[in-house]
């Protein structure tokens, strides 16, 4: 019998067997991940289609807040019920029917009559913002059934690529596409990039969700400890050194975002008026760009070595990502501030991967809470900066309003680079007294490999 390192050499069978299988299952998730990017892309899409709508159906620049508003607290609560949904769920059946339910609303949009055309605005605003959190969810957290941990980063790194890709093009497109065929067309391609990943999603094995990872002889205690999973999971992610710290990061982070984000029209304006659309437009192709650029990097790392790229990649991208973000806005000639823009998404690609493939290391009864508890930091901190940053930018200057909302992620990226270092050298001073473990234990508990860095927790 193979031990569980794998065939030997006198085992071919057993090693082209296991070839087989992981060259079949890298081959449908670049089917999911084809049909994730033509949903990504309808998601863009209908962010600017969408906004533009309801301005014009209102006529308030307040109703397109809080139209985001119900956008993001939907997410936010998403996140918090998201666990509890894949401990009962399959992650295929979750993904499916996030599908199903936004291309369902966007269908009820086209067809509303124009009375109740506001509320099947905030149906749309309810539904796409938990839905999108919901499949976003379940596909990470699913990611190491599908495809092997040892896969993990190339699954991220090609996920990631096909979002930024469906980003660009929803962006850059959806001006066009309203202009030239109107609002009903648009919902109307909306609606079928969800139906397109949909019947991907049903036509794929999809591993992942209903409990994955319980032990096969207590089947029961899944179920049991459903009902309690918040506390639960929140005693088990804070048991986990810097687990904690990491999603807080994540959340300021978010917090950062949404400075550069309202900042980057009104900066633009500021430099060309007539047409401030160009200055946005190019940043986030040139943003793009840069992301793409750190996946095919970030993937040929992973194949090389076998790693990825960890939490201090995380850490270190957060610090780049956020001061080239910054620098931005800091006036320098359109070539400088294009390769910021550049450095900005390839450092932005590495936090997403590090951070997520980060995640992955936990064990799956726990995963998913913890891919929900990060969206709802990260839906938090975006919403909350939307609102101060929004008021910010009445008073002060888009480069000070980045500054310190962006400042404020390096401050506790700092502290988290500082806290997982202090883990490293702690877990090789425990490993040089530790005696006689098994090979296999020593390598799980090591806080110094790449791909945990100290946030590993109990597999007991």
């Amino acid at each position: 019998m193979g031990s569980a390192d794998g065939p030997k050499a006198d085992e071919p069978d057993g090693g082209s067997q296991k070839t087989r299988e992981t060259a079949v299952s890298e081959r449908r998730f670049r089917f999911l991940v084809a049909g994730y990017a033509v949903s990504s892309y309808g998601t863009f899409l209908n962010m600017v289609a969408l906004n533009l709508f309801v301005y014009e159906t209102t006529g308030r620049a307040l109703a397109m807040g809080l139209f985001m508003a119900v956008r993001l607290a939907s997410g936010f609560v998403a996140g918090l019920v998201v666990g509890g949904l894949l401990a009962r769920f399959s992650a295929k059946s979750i993904m499916l029917w996030a599908n199903v339910g936004q291309g369902a609303v966007m269908l009820l949009l086209i067809l509303a009559p124009e009375s109740l055309v506001t509320g099947a605005l905030m149906a749309v605003s309810v539904v796409i913002g938990a839905c999108g959190t919901l499949f976003m969810v379940a596909l990470r957290s699913s990611i190491p059934e599908m495809v092997g941990e040892d896969r993990r980063a190339w699954a991220n790194s090609l996920s990631i690529t096909g979002r930024s890709l469906a980003m660009v093009a929803g962006f850059a497109s959806a001006g066009v596409v309203v202009s030239l065929v109107g609002y009903t067309a648009a919902f109307l391609l909306d609606m079928a990039t969800f139906v397109v990943c949909a019947v991907t999603v049903a036509l794929l094995p999809i591993a992942g969700g209903k409990g994955a990872g319980v032990d096969a002889g207590k089947p029961e205690k899944a179920e049991k400890s459903g009902p309690r999973w918040r506390p639960v999971a929140f005693l088990a992610l804070a048991a986990a050194p810097g687990l904690g710290l990491m999603v807080a990061l994540r959340g300021v982070d978010a917090f950062g975002s949404s400075s550069h984000n309202a900042a980057l029209p009104i900066y633009s304006t500021s430099l060309d008026a007539s047409n401030p659309a160009v200055f946005v437009s190019a940043f986030w192709c040139v943003w793009a760009l840069g992301n793409i650029g750190a996946q095919q990097v970030i993937q040929r790392y992973a194949q090389r070595t076998g790693r990825s790229v960890g939490a201090l990649g995380f850490g270190y991208g957060t610090v780049v990502m956020s001061a080239a973000f910054i620098a931005a806005f800091a006036g320098f000639p359109l070539a400088v501030t294009a390769v910021i823009a550049l450095i900005a998404g390839a450092a932005d690609g590495l936090t997403e991967v590090a951070y997520t493939s980060h995640l992955q290391t936990l064990p799956a009864t726990l995963r998913g809470h913890a891919f929900g508890l990060s969206a709802t930091f990260e839906n938090l901190g975006f919403g909350v900066g939307m609102i101060l940053v929004a008021a910010a930018l009445d008073r002060f200057s888009p480069l000070a309003v980045v500054g310190w909302s962006h400042g404020a992620a390096i401050v506790v990226a700092v502290v988290f680079l500082l806290r997982v270092a202090a883990l490293r050298r702690a877990g090789r001073a425990g490993d040089t007294g530790r005696v006689g473990l098994r090979k296999e234990e020593a390598v799980e508990g090591r806080p110094d490999r790449g791909d945990r860095d100290g946030a590993e927790v109990s597999r007991g």
